[in-house]
């Protein structure tokens, strides 16, 4: 694609968009505001320059802002002081990065798929390096929910990446800690020693480890646009319209509905959020999702309102939905309620009962659904 004659000419490689605002106008100016041309600050191989554009489409990921290892949202005590031996992404531990991990002890922290592609990376180099230790933890427990929805995923290879892990898991090859919220770290004789605790506030330790694969997930970094009218969510950080389609506290299914430019686009007028950035720190996103967005999102800037509005998206089910999940916090709540400080009792009391009220909320959202539905066996 980049070397088709409509795309050549306009493409720039190795440049990073710094800024983006309005030309000769901060965000506080209004008058003819929708008018001016869009300029962006972008720095490449020849320094800093600034383009102008009609639009914007940013569909810039979350790739360079991954998630802290603290369950809190900030990093952990001493997750900066050893960032050489944290990795925040996915190793290549067969390839570029096999010295790095072959023979070495490595903890895996994280309960997504990228956590599941690390450990059978990890595992399949034990079998030509087979001091290779895994040690995966957990902030949850062991329940058949954490290894995904298996056959029951209707992307079977999403579904086959649990199965495997949880066979490793059970065959001995993967030691899994659950119930741990990681504290801190601790640089102990040239390896790590990692802090934690349980639900119960009840301090662990476990460790040393050689290597930290630190796979908590991204989130979207907003200050491209800090001259820009942009809205979004305050907790899933989607634009407004999409984030109660994906906020991962009502929905785990996978399922969302069609959504195009019209429920991505900004106060800021011919301005889009697209892609994995679209989803804030939603962690559900599909590539087949951007696609479909960029879709509707061009037909839209071109003028063809009608393509626009004819989105048509139809995600694959994770076979592990919502109302399980909600149940599980709810349970959770309640112990860390029944076991915390009387100081704390009223905010997790609240909490408590706001986890019920959106339980309650995703089992029975209509009261003519079916009762498969209400028991959480539906995608919503």
């Amino acid at each position: 694609m980049a070397r088709l004659p409509q795309i050549a000419p306009s493409l720039r490689t190795r440049s990073r968009v710094a800024d983006i605002t309005r030309a000769g106008a901060d965000k506080l100016w209004s008058r003819g505001r929708d008018r001016l041309p869009f300029e962006l600050v972008v720095d490449g191989p020849h320094g800093r320059t600034r383009l102008r554009a009609r639009a914007v489409i940013d569909a810039t990921g979350t790739w360079h802002s991954p998630n802290p290892i603290g369950s809190d949202g900030l990093p952990v005590d001493g997750e900066t002081e050893l960032a050489d031996r944290i990795t925040q992404r996915i190793p290549d531990a067969g390839g570029v990065d096999r010295d790095r991990y072959a023979g070495r002890s490595t903890l895996v922290i994280g309960a997504g798929h990228s956590a599941f592609n690390a450990i059978l990376d990890l595992v399949n180099l034990a079998g030509s390096a087979p001091d290779t230790r895994v040690t995966w933890a957990i902030r949850g427990q062991a329940t058949g929910r954490l290894f995904g929805g298996g056959v029951n995923d209707t992307l079977a290879r999403r579904g086959a990446l649990g199965t495997m892990v949880q066979g490793m898991v059970e065959s001995g090859r993967v030691r899994l800690i659950t119930d741990f919220r990681t504290t801190g770290l601790e640089r102990r004789d040239d390896a790590v020693l990692v802090h934690g605790t349980d639900q119960t506030g009840s301090t662990r330790e476990i460790g040393p480890f050689d290597e930290v694969v630190a796979l908590t997930g991204f989130r979207p970094d907003h200050s491209l646009t800090s001259e820009l009218r942009v809205s979004f969510d305050p907790t899933v950080e989607a634009p407004p319209a999409l984030a109660p389609l994906i906020d991962p506290n009502l929905h785990s299914c996978g399922t969302v509905r069609p959504h195009g430019a019209a429920d991505l686009a900004h106060p800021e007028s011919d301005y889009y959020t697209v892609g994995m950035k679209s989803y804030g720190r939603a962690p559900t996103f599909l590539m087949l999702t951007g696609y479909e967005q960029v879709r509707s999102v061009v037909a839209e800037l071109v003028g063809d309102h009608e393509a626009a509005a004819r989105v048509e998206l139809v995600l694959p089910e994770t076979g592990v939905c919502s109302t399980d999940a909600l149940a599980g916090d709810v349970r959770e709540l309640a112990s860390v309620g029944a076991g915390g400080a009387a100081g704390s009792d009223v905010a997790l009391a609240g909490a408590t009962t706001g986890a019920r009220t959106e339980l309650a909320h995703a089992a029975d959202p209509n009261p003519g659904q079916s009762q498969d539905q209400a028991q959480g066996r539906c995608c919503g």
